[in-house]
């Protein structure tokens, strides 16, 4: 039932406003703030990023073109870009990362059913990062090389769900294997990634905690076999070892036996050769688990498509983190609504949809599920064809 609320404001109706005000209250945002909540901040960001807004001064010209209407959509006063850059800056941007956490709690269990084309029990987390450029003149915080400035979003997606479990961002000049020391690795679980993330001090720890994971090889690795397991080379199997590493640092720092398994892609030809902690699974699932870590570089591809994460309202270290977890929270969102409502489009559609519906006064439900027209094949048209 339409009750004349914005399509905008009935996505927000979908945000936990008491888990909003809780993050606040933890980094007290609202110290000496007058005007302008939190609220009202994350408000403009978020119709930033749903209608691809390019600046600060392009999001104040939009919100103050639908001036009637933002008193329904929360806005308690005009936004202007001088405020919406002066909070994006000085706010803790911690609060939005707080609540894209929580967003994300709400979102993977919404997504736990979902089909992974094998059958495994077990939560499976893809690890990897991506490298964003800047320029350094403008972000010298994030110095990555002598000419050159960037970030990494170092991310921990749950391959399931496809949402992500941990984003950790950080300058370009971290090296991807250093992120392994801030995670708490979930007992059972299982973690694939790139033979950047092979360090055997760090992966001892994934089997101190009673979790998995599943890499690659370097070119360097060295190793002595104990015993081989039969397996089916019609499936492009070539052999499942048991092995003991070898080298002194190798061996100190992981004294455990380890699998290796070697695999050729039927499809591609290419040989990889991997390495897992798992003892129990067959061979052929380590090598589909290792395959499911390419979702994390869709999720990439994907949120540097669709997402204001490329180009930044603000240069601050506190603006750029703020805008990309208010992006990576409004991402959750319309993730948890295409469920919630459950919606037949992919998340793209349900964007695009919502970039040009968010003023109107229709049912958010009636919006995104409309059906495409399908065209009348009796009617015959009294025009003729040109090329006939």
């Amino acid at each position: 039932m339409n009750t004349g609320q914005t399509v905008f404001s009935q996505l927000m109706e979908f945000v936990p406003a008491y888990e909003f005000r809780k993050c606040v209250q933890r980094y007290q945002g609202h110290y000496k703030v007058k005007r302008f909540s939190c609220w009202e901040q994350f408000l403009s960001m978020a119709f930033a990023e749903l209608t691809y807004r390019e600046s600060l001064r392009d999001i104040e010209a939009c919100l103050r073109a639908g001036q009637s209407k933002l008193y329904h959509m929360g806005f308690r006063g005009k936004v202007a870009r001088n405020t919406l850059a002066n909070a994006n800056t000085v706010r803790d941007w911690r609060i939005f990362a707080d609540f894209a956490h929580v967003l994300i709690g709400m979102a993977r269990p919404l997504y736990a059913g979902e089909d992974l084309g094998f059958q495994l029990e077990q939560t499976i987390y893809a690890l990897d990062s991506t490298t964003i450029d800047l320029c350094l003149a403008l972000f010298p915080w994030a110095l990555f090389r002598k000419r050159k400035a960037a970030i990494k979003l170092h991310t921990l997606l749950d391959v399931r769900s496809r949402i992500t479990s941990v984003i950790i961002v950080t300058s370009g000049k971290v090296h991807d294997v250093n992120i392994l020391n801030e995670f708490l690795f979930e007992p059972g679980a299982i973690y694939a990634m790139d033979r950047g993330y092979v360090d055997f001090k760090r992966l001892h720890h994934i089997q101190d905690a009673s979790a998995f994971f599943v890499t690659r090889a370097k070119r360097n690795f060295r190793c002595r076999r104990l015993y081989s397991h039969p397996v089916d080379k019609t499936t492009g199997l070539q052999c499942d070892q048991t092995i003991v590493l070898t080298g002194f640092y190798a061996r100190k720092h992981y004294p455990e036996k380890l699998r290796r398994i070697r695999y050729v892609d039927p499809e591609t030809d290419k040989r990889f050769v991997f390495l897992t902690n798992n003892h129990v699974l067959p061979a052929l699932i380590i090598a589909h688990l290792y395959r499911a870590r390419w979702h994390v570089e869709l999720f990439f591809k994907w949120i540097k498509q669709h997402l204001r994460i490329k180009a930044f309202y603000g240069t601050s270290e506190n603006a750029v983190k703020t805008q990309i977890w208010i992006a990576i929270a409004v991402y959750v969102l319309v993730a948890i609504v295409k469920k919630r409502l459950n919606l037949s489009q992919s998340l793209y559609g349900i964007l695009q949809i919502l970039s040009v519906t968010l003023f109107e006064k229709t049912p958010i439900l009636q919006v995104l599920s409309q059906d495409q027209p399908v065209e009348d094949d009796e009617h015959v048209p009294k025009q003729l064809f040109l090329l006939e």
